[in-house]
């Protein structure tokens, strides 16, 4: 297989509005020990790549400034001995370079791509699997009979923590913005979506467990809603914050903390290392790739656009229109 010496990308021109998004040119990377190159189908959009446009969200030391934290696609070449072999299909988390024709990946952050998954279904999968598996079944130990609260249900992370967490047996609850979000959530596994904008999801969730509340929630607003999410939990209760969409800081009452044993938690996956994304890697691959090439979790992909149209996808991510994903797909003819 000859491998080009450049590659087309999509770069971030100057912090500022989508249209800051434009092809380039760069070298096509190398793989190093350890890694693959993979020739990229398509490749996931996600908020950090709306962030990092703003020049909100800096990359990490040693990643790529070219947005993209997932992909999709055929693995062209290896560095040194390597489980992947030229020519199979995978998915990979990476830690940018996704917006581009090839991207190098550490191995241990692929995935095979199910026999019944389209190449723009599996780029919607690593992001999110990654980040709902730590930050609701690591961190906040979902587990048992326990019940979830999702915030954000019908985005790309919402949908995945509804099916994965009902796919373990869980009964789930998620919020959204509009009728037709929420009838999305209940169609996707949620016991009951509450449209945030006409009910409170405390009363409603009071409500709904007999007034217990949940043992987990998975937040991504933050802000004002830390506290109401506190008022909302079980004893013993877990609250996972992963964004702050509504802000970085809250008021809290730390005695409902101590005196009903609450936890607050939260992590960004980005940052972290190979060996610790290789081993969530392991761990989703064992325990949730199961329930994906069975079917009983699927991928939800909103809307694809040509990877020269990135602008144009990630001005439909900030008007909020969209349930579940968003996909570039790269077209080489």
């Amino acid at each position: 297989m000859t491998i080009p010496e450049t590659m087309r990308i999509m770069e971030i021109s100057r912090p500022g509005p989508p249209d800051v998004l434009r092809v380039a040119a760069r070298p096509v990377p190398r793989p190093a020990a350890g890694e693959v190159l993979v020739e990229v189908a398509a490749a996931g959009v996600n908020r950090p790549d709306v962030l990092q446009r703003k020049g909100q969200y800096p990359p990490p030391a040693g990643a790529s400034d070219v947005p993209g934290l997932e992909v999709a696609g055929t693995v062209v070449a290896v560095g040194g001995e390597s489980e992947w072999r030229i020519g199979e299909r995978v998915c990979a988390l990476v830690s940018g370079g996704g917006y581009a024709d090839y991207v190098a990946v550490p191995a241990g952050q692929c995935l095979p791509v199910p026999a019944r998954v389209t190449m723009a279904e599996a780029a919607s999968l690593p992001e999110t699997f990654f980040t709902v598996w730590v930050n609701v079944f690591q961190r906040a130990g979902l587990h048992g009979a326990e019940t979830l609260l999702v915030h954000g249900g019908a985005s790309g992370i919402g949908v995945t923590a509804i099916q994965m967490a009902r796919g373990f047996g869980h009964v789930v609850y998620a919020t959204a913005g509009t009728s037709a979000k929420c009838a999305a959530c209940e169609e996707l596994g949620a016991a009951r979506a509450i449209n945030y904008t006409d009910e409170d999801f405390v009363t409603v969730i009071k409500e709904l467990t007999n007034g217990r509340g949940v043992d987990v929630i998975l937040d991504m607003v933050a802000g004002d809603y830390v506290a109401r999410d506190l008022a909302c939990l079980a004893d013993d209760g877990r609250l996972a914050l992963i964004a702050f969409i509504g802000g970085t800081r809250a008021t809290l009452d730390l005695g409902d903390v101590l005196r009903r044993r609450l936890t607050i938690t939260g992590s960004a996956l980005r940052a972290r290392s190979p060996d610790f994304k290789a081993a969530v890697a392991r761990e989703v691959r064992a325990q949730v790739w199961p329930l994906l090439e069975s079917g009983r979790i699927r991928p939800v992909v909103y809307r694809t656009f040509p990877l020269q149209e990135a602008a144009a996808a990630h001005a439909l991510m900030e008007r909020n229109e969209h349930i579940g994903k968003i996909v570039l797909t790269v077209d080489r003819s």
